[in-house]
């Protein structure tokens, strides 16, 4: 086994006993907290649910570095050796409602850049992973989709706007419904990514800058599934970068243009 195939193995494996933890909690009336603002929620959940990855993953590598959503975790990605990024619950705000749409993230990083990745999402039955050769859900390889005309194809907004910016949001979606076929938002980052990477969905758009455990393990499947992900530029996404961008590819000039929307408003 590779080092990239172990850290694989290990990422799937801390994912899905981080998701047990969170898990005993959905649904059972958990106490929730609010954090910077009254929709950005955690619960206890979270929290041991990060501690409980991080057990796992420091059992193999207690040496590597950990960027966690929770606690007094690193908040950026170093830009050189051995890092996990985990997001414990990522769609807390679904979960504590009730809804099913949350996942469990782990990825592994070298030198700034996604080797592997796992988000397990328990309550929906699925585990999507990403290796350095494809992108898989319940085990089985993905592809984004292959649909090229925009008018057929169904986009999402994600990553939050405050209410300070919701005109940025506005204008996104409306973006989305001149250039699109049809719309979602699921409140999860990481299913979103996932559903691009594996077809369900064709583009996802946002002006904000997210977070790393937001992102990473996700926007390394869409990559590995044929897709692309860009900033609100149109460069390669980076964990630096302003917005986030990911299509299938066959439109993705439209999907950016779409996020772009929110331009006019931005800073105001």
């Amino acid at each position: 086994m590779t080092d990239a195939n172990a850290r694989l193995e290990l990422a799937e494996r801390a994912a899905t006993a981080g998701s047990e933890i969170a898990a005993e909690g959905f649904r059972n009336n958990i106490a929730v907290e609010t954090k910077s603002n009254k929709t950005d929620v955690v619960t206890e959940a979270d929290r041991q649910s990060q501690r409980r990855v991080i057990e796992v993953i420091h059992d193999e590598y207690p040496d590597d570095a950990i960027v966690g959503e929770e606690d007094d975790e690193l908040k950026e990605v170093p830009a050189e050796g051995d890092v996990w990024i985990i997001d414990p619950i990522d769609g807390t705000n679904n979960f504590v409602r009730g809804i099913p749409i949350w996942t469990t993230s782990v990825a592994a990083v070298r030198d700034g850049e996604a080797i592997a990745a796992a988000n397990v999402c328990p309550a929906l039955g699925d585990v999507y992973t990403a290796d350095s050769e494809g992108t898989y859900l319940n085990g089985e390889r993905v592809t984004v989709s292959d649909r090229t005309d925009p008018e057929t194809f169904t986009v999402c907004p994600t990553i939050w706007w405050d209410f300070d910016r919701r005109d940025e949001y506005a204008a996104t979606v409306r973006g989305i419904l001149e250039r699109f076929g049809d719309m979602r938002r699921f409140g999860c980052a990481q299913i979103v990514l996932g559903m691009v990477a594996s077809g369900a969905l064709d583009g996802t758009v946002t002006n904000v800058v997210p977070n790393p455990w937001d992102t990473v393990a996700g926007v390394h499947m869409v990559r590995q599934a044929g897709g692309q992900v860009t900033d609100i530029h149109g460069e390669p996404w980076t964990t630096e970068s302003r917005g986030l961008v990911a299509s299938n590819g066959e439109a993705h000039d439209e999907v950016l243009a779409a996020a772009r929307e929110a331009e006019a408003h931005w800073g105001k």
